[in-house]
């Protein structure tokens, strides 16, 4: 990741969310998608402007460079995010396929102003039992097959 402006498009990340307070669409998160040097894509948080609670500005951001790249793999591209991206924001940069990360705030900054993901990082470390939404399988043979039918699909498309 040597020769990108980390500081630069981290500093966008961060006027974005500084942005979002001010415009009050919601939290203050901001993320751009970066490849090659090039602004790809960039989000700030939504969640309470469109009553949509996977809206963080990562998932936004990701969302658009996905559609401007028209691709859903991001490898070869660097998420900037105003702060360390929780559980859901993580899991997305992980299916995007990023290449890096890189972050201004803390976790523990974030819960320090009402956003903490501790209850979700200990939830997913719980067995199912244990979880404080009820989770429990309910094994239907022809959900299986669908599997099965993907398994030696020729058309399917990896992922």
């Amino acid at each position: 990741m040597s020769g990108y402006d980390h500081l630069h498009f981290l500093k966008r990340a961060v006027r974005l969310s500084a942005e979002n307070v001010s415009k009050a669409k919601g939290g203050p998160f901001g993320a751009v998608v970066v490849k090659d040097g090039k602004l790809i894509a960039s989000g700030s948080n939504l969640v309470t402007s469109l009553n949509d609670p996977t809206a963080h500005a990562e998932v936004v951001a990701i969302r658009k460079a996905s559609a401007k790249l028209k691709t859903f793999d991001l490898s070869g591209c660097i998420l900037y995010s105003s702060c360390e991206p929780c559980p859901m924001c993580l899991s997305a940069a992980y299916w995007a396929r990023v290449d890096a990360i890189y972050f201004a705030n803390s976790r523990e900054q974030a819960a320090a102003i009402g956003f903490s993901d501790k209850e979700i990082y200990d939830e997913v470390a719980k067995p199912l039992t244990e979880r404080s939404i009820q989770i429990q399988q309910l094994p239907l043979p022809e959900a299986l097959e669908v599997f099965e039918h993907w398994q030696i699909s020729v058309s399917k498309i990896v992922y």
